[in-house]
This record gives structure tokens, C-alpha cells and sequence, in this order.
């Protein structure tokens, strides 16, 4: 490994060890930093995943947990994202699995309230609630039973 490569994966290291990153997010880095050099850059990574820098699974666990009960994101939206990042499927049923369902749903209900608050009045409240709560990864049997709920059944 040559100077360049030696002060890339120093960086990678470094970057890795203050949050988790998955694979094609260091690799993606790494050819940057590298000025195009894929090989090298695999190289890299390669070399991280053997120290346990980077962990595919680890990120997925981490990104599932902190979209579900931060930012409110269902497991369909959880799922097409990290497939996005090129994280295989087994992974991330895993990483969906280590969810705890009923906080899932708790933060569901809270997003859904925020939600109704600011559609109080409007017509096609009902469908854009639905809309809402669909586009941020929820099933459909799960979200229907609570928007009926709020909206009242029709």
C-alpha cells in the first residue's frame, strides 16, 4: 500500500470509529478520496470490514432503529432504503426484526396525531392522512385502523 492509500484508510478509519457507515458508503469515500481508483478503494474497504470497522449488519440495525423511532419511518421505507445502499435482503429483515413492534407502532400513532392536527377541517383529511402514513413505509392494515380511528369510520 503506497503513501495515499496508507493516509485514505487512516481517514476511513478515523470516520468509521465516530458513527457506523456501510459498505458502499466507505467504498463510494474511498474511490474519491483515491481519484477514481476502484480497486484500491475495495481494497480499502475490504480491510476495513476485516477489522470490524465496517459492518453491514450493524449499520442496518443502527439505520432501522434510529428511521423507526426518530424520524418516524415505516419498515417498507426502512427496507427500500437500505437496499438503496446496497444491503442485502436477509440483512435487512434481520435488522427489521430487532424492532420492537409495539414502540413502532406507538411512534406511528404519535406521527399519525401530528399529522391530524394540521389536517383538522379538510375534507380529504381521511385519504391524506392515509397517504401520509402509506408514503412514510407503513402497511396498509396497520395504518387503516388508526386513521379510522382519528377520522372517525366512514
Amino acid at each position: 500500500m503506497d503513501d495515499k492509500g496508507k493516509k485514505v484508510l487512516d481517514y476511513l478509519q478515523g470516520i468509521c470509529s465516530k458513527r457506523e457507515y456501510c459498505r458502499s458508503d466507505v467504498l463510494r469515500k474511498a474511490i474519491d478520496r483515491l481519484d477514481g481508483d476502484r480497486s484500491g478503494a475495495e481494497e480499502l474497504v475490504d480491510s476495513l470490514v476485516k477489522d470490524r470497522f465496517v459492518d453491514d449488519f450493524r449499520y442496518a440495525c443502527a439505520y432501522a432503529r434510529e428511521k423507526s423511532f426518530v424520524s418516524g419511518w415505516g419498515p417498507h421505507k426502512v427496507s427500500t432504503m437500505l437496499l438503496s445502499k446496497q444491503i442485502d435482503r436477509q440483512t435487512i429483515q434481520d435488522a427489521l426484526s430487532d424492532i420492537d413492534a409495539e414502540r413502532a407502532s406507538a411512534k406511528l400513532s404519535k406521527v399519525l396525531e401530528v399529522k391530524w392536527k394540521s389536517l383538522v377541517g379538510d375534507p380529504q383529511a381521511k385519504y391524506k392522512l392515509l397517504r401520509f402514513a402509506l408514503s412514510r413505509g407503513y402497511d396498509y392494515s396497520q395504518v387503516r385502523p388508526l386513521v379510522d380511528a382519528m377520522c372517525g369510520a366512514e
